[in-house]
């Protein structure tokens, strides 16, 4: 995978952790969480290279379901869902999202290396991000191969 987008927002990167999601024996996703720097820094990527087709709306649907189990407010995962589909692109196999968060600028989102929007304010981050590296995600064997032996962001755990 090319990651000069993840590295130009960084410098230099660290890989953390990866894993694949799998739904009913389907695989949906490899995922790989980088870290800047170090793997203690606040700044991180998570790049989702898709291995099935998707739509773009499916995609921000599945997020925004995703956000209220994890406890957002129906209201506030709605408006996030909306501002997400306006943005996500559809995917076919073999291409990537990936999401870079930085305290400053919020969560960046890339399709295939390029830019496509911004996100700013740690809210929505804390409530994407915590998708895959909350303690109550869906998906926690995908979260423990992301996460390695090492500690979530700083955004999602102030410590563990």
């Amino acid at each position: 995978m090319d990651t000069a987008h993840i590295n130009s927002a960084f410098g230099a990167t660290r890989l953390q952790g990866a894993g694949k999601l799998t739904w009913w024996g389907f695989d949906i996703y490899d995922a790989t969480l980088y870290r800047a720097g170090s793997l203690s820094s606040p700044e991180f990527a998570l790049n989702l290279r898709y291995q099935k087709s998707f739509t773009g709306i499916s995609i921000a649907n599945k997020t925004a379901e995703e956000m209220k189990k994890m406890g957002i407010p129906d209201a506030q995962a709605v408006l996030w869902g909306k501002e997400m589909a306006a943005f996500f692109p559809n995917v076919e196999p073999g291409q990537n999202l990936t999401a870079i968060y930085t305290p400053k600028q919020g969560t960046l989102f890339f399709y295939d290396g390029k830019q496509i929007a911004q996100v700013k304010g740690t809210e929505f981050s804390k409530a994407f991000f915590g998708i895959w590296f909350d303690s109550k995600t869906s998906a926690p064997k995908l979260r423990t191969e992301l996460l390695g032996q090492h500690c979530p962001p700083p955004l999602i755990s102030e410590g563990c």
